[in-house]
């Protein structure tokens, strides 16, 4: 019942019927034709903003400037800790394995709560690193 079938609806369903599109490709269509069109710049090339060129440039800049200042403090950071974990390491060579342990135990006895959960994270990047070899 083609004829049957008026206004807009029934004009596109006869378009599709005579040109072999189904109702998905007709969308496909459709949405295609949206894309492009939205796509398209609004305004000329050769006529964009400088100022609005500039600003981003401007923007570029500050950030470039920003990571490079965060940059320098994480690097100042990893410098500090390298230079504290190195001294740590000469003072643990320098002991005796009993004067370690005496030192372990004091610790445990001053912070038994530190001490406990220290364990346990150390238990668990144990566990971890154990898992990870099967």
């Amino acid at each position: 019942m083609e004829r049957s079938e008026g206004g807009a609806v029934g004009f596109k369903k006869r378009i599709r019927r005579r040109h072999g599109m189904s109702e998905f490709e007709a969308e496909v269509k459709k949405a295609e034709k949206e894309l492009e069109q939205s796509l398209m710049p609004l305004v000329p090339e050769e006529n964009l903003d400088d100022e609005f060129l500039g600003d981003i440039k401007m923007q570029a800049q500050e950030y470039g400037q920003k990571l490079s200042d965060v940059a320098g403090r994480a690097k100042a950071f990893a410098e500090e800790k390298a230079a504290w974990a190195g001294e740590k390491f000469k003072e643990l060579q320098n002991k005796d394995p009993k004067e370690l342990v005496e030192d372990a135990k004091e610790f445990a006895r001053r912070k038994p709560g530190q001490t406990i959960l220290i364990s346990a994270a150390v238990g668990l990047v144990l566990g971890f690193l154990l898992k990870g070899r099967k």
